[in-house]
């Protein structure tokens, strides 16, 4: 048995498909139709980007930083082993290693390049960090004490002209004192690997040694700079290394990673919200296209009006019918932009290196950029949140003009018919 649809809707279908009257309002509809529907894929396509790019760039940075980073006073902590004890009796602690980090002037040929210094155990830094997927030859294995072997970054190795094998010059700032005056200490490293973590920060200016060769070089004896933790979430960092601290002696520091890199993350959601209040604007010009659309129609459409109101509608019915026309065209167009957003978010790894192929040129250079590809990550409250303001807009724009035909005067209307 069918169910008849309520007139009001029936007949706000009707205009909404009708072929016949002016075709200058039929093309306003599909022109709002389509910006909304533009608009709602910019929308969908650009916050799933940055979405991807924020998850990108907090998986590059985390899989070379830490977590959470322990640290005393003058860079220096002489008692690592215990304080590392303390915390991994916290649940969240799932790994810790030792580090030490400096500066210093790498050379090889003519090439000359300065570098961050990391020290570090390869055995407990494999458990912290990702090195070791992310090596394209050699291992951190190869880091053996007293043997002075260095891994390099793809970059850092690229425009030094170092391979695997290589010997290079290793200059550290801190000085050597003798008769004729402080002479730099200078020491011979062995190129026994080379990582690539596509972030040019760490590719370019990163270079890791063995712990031990690290504190002879650098004078530290037995202390080290620092000691990293890896937790089971990174997003308790905050709260784990507050109750660390209180853990801790006087004179023992933690930051978590929100805080070391907060201006990345930040100017990265900062972005995202600009985007989508720009982007916004093009699907709230597109819906209040359908102001002008069915004003036209409502001035088109008095007769009709004026009929209804003399077999017995109400001017709440009147208003249905253009607020359905108007609604109609909001959920066309979102949902082929929601179609279409969700379709390219998904893709976009495959239409990007096409567009830059055909076009000649990379959209993400690698030493402006910290990663060269196009992350995307569409979410679910992002696609439901973009939908849900097009409908809303579309409906608020539909509200004054179907407000005017509930006010139509049949008797006014009727007059010149």
């Amino acid at each position: 048995m069918r169910t008849a649809l309520p007139y009001e809707i029936s007949i706000g279908l009707r205009y909404t498909r009708a072929k016949r009257g002016n075709r200058f309002v039929s093309f306003i509809a599909l022109t709002s139709m389509a910006g909304i529907a533009l608009g709602v894929w910019a929308l969908i396509v650009v916050l799933s980007v940055m979405n991807g790019f924020q998850k990108e760039l907090r998986t590059r940075i985390l899989g070379v930083a830490s977590h959470v980073q322990i640290s005393g006073d003058a860079g220096r902590l002489a008692d690592w082993r215990k304080l590392a004890q303390i915390a991994a009796e916290h649940p969240r602690v799932v790994a810790s290693a030792p580090f030490v980090n400096a500066q210093a002037m790498l050379t090889f040929g003519q090439g000359v390049r300065g570098a961050i210094v990391r020290g570090v155990l390869p055995e407990m830094e494999e458990r912290v960090a990702d090195f070791g997927r992310h090596m394209k030859s050699g291992s951190l294995a190869d880091l053996r004490p007293g043997e002075f072997g260095i891994v390099l970054g793809a970059d850092l190795a690229r425009m030094l002209g170092a391979f695997t094998g290589e010997k290079i010059a290793l200059i550290a700032p801190q000085g050597t004192v003798t008769p004729a005056g402080v002479v730099p200490r200078l020491k011979q490293f062995t190129v026994v690997g080379i990582f690539q973590v596509d972030h040019y920060e760490y590719d370019a200016g990163l270079a890791l040694v063995h712990l031990e060769d690290a504190q002879r070089l650098y004078q530290l004896g037995s202390a080290v700079s620092g000691l990293r933790l890896k937790l089971d979430d990174l997003f308790a960092a905050r709260t784990v290394s507050r109750e660390l601290m209180a853990k801790f002696d006087a004179g023992v520091y933690a930051s978590d990673w929100t805080r070391s890199h907060a201006s990345f993350f930040r100017a990265v959601e900062i972005e995202k919200r600009m985007m989508f209040i720009v982007l916004t604007l093009i699907v709230a010009v597109a819906a209040f296209n359908i102001v002008s659309t069915l004003v036209m129609v409502v001035t088109d459409k008095r007769a009709d009006i004026a009929i209804l109101r003399t077999l017995g509608a109400s001017p709440g019915s009147v208003l249905a019918v253009f607020v359905v026309q108007g609604a109609l065209i909001g959920v066309i167009g979102t949902l082929i932009g929601v179609a279409s957003g969700i379709v390219t978010g998904l893709n976009i790894d495959v239409i990007v290196p096409a567009i830059e192929q055909m076009l000649g040129f990379k959209f993400l250079a690698k030493d402006v950029y910290f990663i060269t590809d196009l992350p995307s990550d569409v979410q679910v409250s992002d696609v439901a949140t973009v939908a849900v303001l097009a409908l809303a807009l579309s409906f608020a724009a539909a509200i004054y003009p179907s407000w005017r035909a509930a006010r139509v005067n049949p008797a006014e209307a009727l007059r010149y018919e």
